[in-house]
């Protein structure tokens, strides 16, 4: 299988219309089948009025086929503390998912910087 067990997965969902709501997720794979993942970590959510991307505090189980054309999945570091990470603007970079410690993810590389 390309998607194991134990990996941890940074998703971010494409938005379809305008003002569609803007979500990510951090998580650990806990089952997979082919390209479909059970998982189990964070959504971080758009807040228009703040202007920022929220983590929501709970961790929850999801349920995605991350091969689907609707997300853009990254693998990251399996040694990356779920907990600790949090998004932030780097200057000359943009919007980054970061530990504060070794893990720095651009989350502008698909596009402008946010």
């Amino acid at each position: 299988m390309i998607i194991e067990v134990g990996e941890k997965l940074h998703i971010m969902y494409r938005s379809i219309y305008e003002n569609s709501t803007r979500r990510h997720f951090i998580g650990e794979v806990i089952a997979t089948q082919g390209s479909v993942c059970r998982l189990h970590g964070y959504v971080f959510i758009y807040d228009v009025k703040k202007t920022e991307f929220v983590k929501k505090p709970e961790k929850r189980t999801t349920i995605m086929d991350v091969a689907e054309s609707g997300y853009i999945t990254n693998v990251i570091d399996s040694a990356i503390v779920l907990e600790d990470v949090r998004y932030k603007y780097a200057q000359n970079v943009g919007l980054i998912a970061t530990d504060e410690k070794s893990f720095t993810l651009n989350i502008n590389e698909f596009g402008i910087k946010s």
